[in-house]
């Protein structure tokens, strides 16, 4: 069976430093994929800057704990603080939050990138793999499968999951977040030579560390990565291995979208 692989790149929209460095992995590196975040400011400047990269796959990266939801407030309380902004802990959303108001946030979501990017996103995520957690797992998969779209497999038992809805799935997932860069070139050449067979999504956070992003526990880690995704090293083992670079966009045909 042929070796395929999506190198996806969360977070597209968080801020201009993260948006630019994205763009760059793809026109200089391996990055086939992103995912939006719709929900935050500046998606119209980020919409026109992925309009100068027409290869770029375009996901949705489903946001519950970040910034504010499109929805009305008073249409998702039990996703909100007393501010009117996502509540940050993830645990609690998927403990607390009603299942109804997570999955219309999700769809508003979907909406705002059909109405940003004049098409439907290849495929969905979640901002901190939120989906992972039962009822959200739940809510994404209700709002996927009335469009038809791809979910994020984190896990193999989640790819089943998907899979019995009707939907494609990737075979597995590979990448982190840490106190340092989880990919460097190293890491990066070394997982490319002994990839397996089938389709797997290679997740990073590539980018570049502006002041919006003074905040985050994982500001310098995104130069890191988005240094060894632009290393030709990388495109080098792909072509030696075998492997073929696509993005969501080909799933369904690479797997046959098999159930």
């Amino acid at each position: 069976m042929p070796k395929y692989l999506i190198v996806n790149a969360d977070d597209f929209n968080l801020t201009e430093g993260v948006t630019r460095g994205i763009l760059e992995g793809h026109r200089r590196g391996i990055i086939s994929s992103t995912t939006v975040m719709v929900n935050l400011p500046g998606l119209a400047a980020s919409r026109d800057l992925a309009r100068q990269a027409p290869g770029l796959g375009l996901g949705l990266h489903v946001n519950l704990t970040l910034g504010t939801p499109v929805l009305d407030v008073g249409a998702v309380p039990s996703l909100v603080d007393g501010s009117g902004c996502f509540v940050r802990d993830r645990e609690r959303v998927g403990d607390v939050g009603v299942p109804a108001e997570i999955r219309d946030e999700a769809a508003a979501q979907v909406k705002r990138f059909e109405e940003a990017f004049g098409s439907r996103p290849t495929h969905i995520d979640t901002h901190y793999h939120m989906h992972r957690l039962p009822r959200i797992l739940t809510a994404v998969l209700e709002v996927a499968a009335d469009l038809g779209l791809p979910v994020r497999a984190v896990t193999p038992e989640m790819a089943v999951q998907i899979r019995r809805r009707g939907l494609p799935s990737v075979d597995r997932m590979v990448g982190d977040v840490g106190l340092v860069a989880y990919w460097t070139p190293e890491r990066l050449v070394s997982f490319i030579e002994t990839a397996e067979e089938g389709v797997t999504e290679l997740m990073c956070h590539p980018g570049y560390a502006d002041e919006a992003l003074a905040v985050s526990t994982y500001r310098k880690q995104r130069e890191g990565e988005l240094h060894a995704l632009c290393d030709p090293r990388a495109r080098a083992a792909l072509t030696v291995a075998g492997v073929r670079l696509i993005s969501y966009k080909e799933l369904a045909a690479v797997s046959g979208h098999r159930p």
